[in-house]
This record gives structure tokens, sequence and C-alpha cells, in this order.
């Protein structure tokens, strides 16, 4: 991973002092969320060096590792640096017994066939349980190219919850609607103007239950009961769901 100066005039935090921005970090993990980072904190001037374990001489110590093995990993730091993970899932309490710890999720989907860059505009959770440790988070988030936003610890289940469903389980629909569009014989590759659209006008709802036209949401049944019933009560659950949110809006 690249290494650079840090930029002019910045300090270097005490062996256990206060927050103050790090003179060297490091980034355990080079997976999809760790080249982000660390490419990101690089190309801002920050001296970063990468490794699949701690090397115990960073001021900051970023763990980009899966969920699983975040306490396995933290408990290998010595106690002294920031230490720092990455996951939307895990609690804080998981880089005990640190307590110069916060956490910082972006939320956004990244790809090792990109590069710092699907950071840009994106949102981040961060928390932590101090004072310096919020302004750790609020800082490394904003180095970052982030949005941040406060994150309490007993949300952290709902709130991934939420983000499951935006991100992983538009996955899946786009893979239900590819497989039925497939079976019509209409080309997949059509949906893909129509999902952007979605987003595009601020996922305003349209179509038959916008309208409330449910004849036409049971011909939908119909069709899935004969050719794809494996997809039906997905379906009726999917109807069912937008049509509460239409209720509660």
């Amino acid at each position: 991973m690249a290494e650079a100066s840090p930029p002019d005039g910045l300090t270097t935090p005490g062996a256990m002092g206060g927050w103050a921005p790090p003179a060297r970090i490091q980034v355990v993990g080079s997976g999809r969320a760790g080249s982000a980072v660390g490419g990101r904190l690089a190309a801002r001037g920050w001296t970063v060096v990468g490794g699949r374990e701690p090397d115990g001489t960073a001021d900051l110590i970023i763990l980009a590792v899966p969920d699983g093995v975040i306490g396995e990993v933290g408990l290998k730091v010595p106690v002294g640096p920031w230490l720092v993970h990455l996951s939307g899932a895990t609690p804080l309490d998981a880089l005990a017994p640190h307590v110069r710890r916060f956490t910082v999720h972006p939320l956004q989907t990244l790809t090792r066939s990109r590069g710092p860059e699907q950071l840009d505009g994106a949102w981040a959770a961060i928390s932590a349980d101090s004072p310096d440790g919020w302004t750790g988070a609020r800082w490394l988030a904003d180095e970052l190219g982030l949005i941040a936003f406060d994150l309490a610890e007993a949300d952290r289940p709902l709130y991934h919850a939420g983000a499951a469903v935006a991100s992983n389980f538009l996955v899946t629909l786009h893979r239900v609607a590819a497989r039925l569009l497939g079976e019509s014989g209409a080309p997949p590759e059509a949906l893909e103007p129509l999902m952007r659209r979605v987003i595009d006008n601020g996922f305003e709802l349209t179509g038959p239950i916008a309208r409330g036209d449910w004849r036409t949401v049971e011909a939908h049944l119909a069709a899935l009961h004969e050719r794809a019933p494996d997809l039906e009560s997905f379906y009726r659950i999917l109807a069912d769901t937008t049509r509460a949110t239409i209720e509660h809006s």
C-alpha cells in the first residue's frame, strides 16, 4: 500500500493522549473495504501501511477484516493506539479491552474492481463511547470523503437490517425480475434503465398497487402460480408490504 508524509501542520498523538490526527495509519486487511479506505487515506497524504496482522507501530489501526474475526484481530493490538473497525453489524464492544476506539461504517457497496472514488458521496454510520472517540470517528469519515451520522449502539442491528434491505435485497429483486422477464421472452437487460429511473425519480411509487389496480395484481399472481410457483409467496409478501407502506405514508 502506498506511503506518503502526513499533511503539514498536523501533530502526532501521544502514546495515550486524546485524539489527534495520526502520523502513521495501518489498514489491516486488503479486501474491498480495506483497499478503498487505504487508497483514499494515502491519496489524502497520510502515511498508510497495510498488512494482514497489526504491526503495533501505527497511531491508528483500522480493522478492515471479516466481522467474525474483528475481536480476535483486535486482541493482537497492544493497548495504546486508536483502534477502529469498519463493520456496520459488529458492536463497538468487539474492540474490548481497547478504550481508544470507534467505528466508521461506509454505507456503500464496494467492489475490488473500483478504487477509492467509490466512497465519494456515500454516508457513514459512526459510533464511539468517548468524546475523543467521536472526534476521531468524524475525522476519519471526513478524510474518507464520507458524510457522517451518529449511530447508537442499541440501534446498530436495525440500522444494518435497513442497509441490507436496500443493498442486498436489491440484488435479489433484480435476479427475480430478470428471471421472470427471461421466461417471458423479454430481454432481462431492459430492467436496468427501469430500476435506475426509480432511483432518479426519488423512489416515487407507480404501477398497479399505487393506483389500486388489484385485478392486475391478481393476474400477476395467477401467472406466477402457473409458471413460477416458487415465487408466488415472494410476490404476495412484497405486494402486501407495498400496500402497507402506502397506507402508512
